[in-house]
């Protein structure tokens, strides 16, 4: 038995208007002990894609090392962008030590919405997963249901978008397509993505979640 517990407090910039909003990093950042080319920062693993993904929309010539430059990089991004994170996840137990979110027990949920009263100017979600059981949007679902608050469908393509109120100040949330490997059999049983393919067969499941994030970022 493994209690993951989230390594980091949420990065939230003064002016931030769009919050990433994951479930936990893999449990080795939990653990200290990361692999080469691991960020010790939020989304930091090496074998995670949503640096990656704004590396490429942005053209930020990011580092990926387990470095404190590598670390201002994002941070220093994060901060002009007026992006913050914060996952929903504080904590869970796992009976192995995996990074699946299907695999987490006892989840206890951070409180997102004192941080977005604490933010008044966020007013979108960007939802590193859609509504499987344990990602991003079904824990969103659920901490919302909890205090009589309703997601309201915009559009159930993917990326799904939903709309919420808090305190009359309306607020979406966007399932992105997850920036892990795991997702890749959804993203190439995806019609946009097939059609692509087709007229580039060098299009990736990469590339789609670029074109997809960019819209977005």
């Amino acid at each position: 038995m493994f209690i993951h517990k989230h390594p980091y407090k949420p990065f939230i910039p003064e002016n931030a208007t769009k919050l990433i909003v994951g479930t936990l990093p893999p449990p080795r950042f939990s653990i200290g002990v990361l692999k080469k080319g691991d960020v010790n920062f939020c989304y930091g693993s090496i074998d995670g894609q949503l640096w990656k993904i704004l590396d490429k929309i942005y053209n930020l010539n990011l580092k990926f090392e387990t470095s404190e430059f590598a670390i201002q990089q994002r941070k220093e991004f994060l901060i002009t962008n007026n992006i913050g994170i914060c996952d929903i996840v504080v904590s869970c137990i796992r009976k192995k030590i995996d990074a699946s979110d299907l695999a987490m027990e006892n989840i206890q949920l951070r409180d997102l919405l004192y941080y977005l009263n604490k933010f008044p100017k966020i007013d979108t979600l960007l939802l590193t997963g859609g509504n499987s059981k344990n990602g991003p949007e079904y824990h969103l679902r659920k901490l919302l249901k909890s205090i009589n608050i309703k997601l309201i469908p915009v559009n159930l393509d993917t990326p799904r978008i939903h709309q919420f109120n808090i305190k009359k100040r309306t607020l979406k949330s966007i399932s992105l397509t997850a920036p892990s490997g795991a997702a890749n059999r959804a993203v190439g049983s995806n019609l946009k993505y097939k059609s692509q393919k087709k007229k580039n067969p060098n299009f990736n499941t990469f590339d789609f979640r670029v074109l997809q994030y960019k819209k977005f970022f």
